[in-house]
């Protein structure tokens, strides 16, 4: 019975093997070196490939999930908890370095 479980699992596993290879297409990128091999050794040492590692970034750049950002309850209360009189906080910081290099 063992055996039977194990050949059906390894069917099963094959079976989503091949069917997530046909919608993988090449992609050739021209990128630098160093990065390259910054990427290749970040990969490994999350036990990813360089390749999903590209395809989940892409995926997650053009999701419509992460253009929308949703906003945590406890953000949504402390959202204008602070009045600000004067919201010319350029200003205010060049006249204090001007007062504090005089």
């Amino acid at each position: 019975m063992a055996q039977a479980k194990k050949q059906s699992i390894r069917k099963h596993l094959l079976y989503l093997h091949v069917q997530s290879n046909t919608m993988d297409s090449k992609l050739t990128l021209k990128l630098d070196t160093s990065i390259i091999e910054n990427a290749k050794i970040y990969a490994k040492e999350n036990d990813i490939s360089l390749s999903k590692m590209i395809e989940n970034y892409l995926l997650a750049l053009t999701s419509k999930k992460g253009k929308e950002k949703e906003v945590t309850p406890l953000v949504a209360s402390l959202t204008g908890v602070i009045k600000l009189d004067n919201l010319d906080d350029k200003k205010d910081y060049t006249d204090y370095l001007s007062n504090k290099y005089k």
